[in-house]
């Protein structure tokens, strides 16, 4: 299995030919004060697995802070890896829509994937105080 995409980003959507549409991919945010609330945001993934590991895949994203607390629930998903003809890999892409996300500190956060109980990747996403606005003089 390989990740080909894993981003945080502003929207992601699916087509109905299942084509990944990504907005705006970051991985920082800044914010007044803590706590620091991201109104909508989105998670965009793509996997590419090969012939040998067709079947169902379970999947686990879990946003945490740098303490390894969770700051929303983990989401569990499960993907069915298909094969088309005699392709040799397959994707499977996935676009996760989060609302009101909310972090309660400034720091880094990590959001990590595991497929069927293995963790395969992180992102990270830093969570800096905004730049103080300064009056022209």
């Amino acid at each position: 299995m390989n990740v080909q995409i894993f981003t945080l980003c502003d929207a992601a959507t699916l087509d109905a030919a299942g084509k990944l549409n990504i907005l705006g991919s970051f991985d920082r945010l800044s914010g007044a004060a803590e706590p620091i609330v991201h109104m909508h945001c989105a998670l965009a993934l793509k996997l590419r697995f090969e012939r040998v590991e067709e079947g169902q895949k379970k999947l686990r994203l879990a946003f945490i802070d740098s303490d390894g607390t969770a700051v929303m629930p983990p989401i569990d998903g499960i993907a069915e890896v298909r094969f088309q003809d005699n392709d040799s890999s397959s994707s499977v892409s996935l676009a996760l829509g989060i609302q009101q996300l909310k972090l309660p500190k400034f720091g880094e956060y990590s959001i990590d994937l595991a497929i069927d109980g293995r963790h395969e990747a992180s992102i990270p996403l830093f969570v800096k105080p905004s730049a103080p606005v300064t009056s022209p003089r």
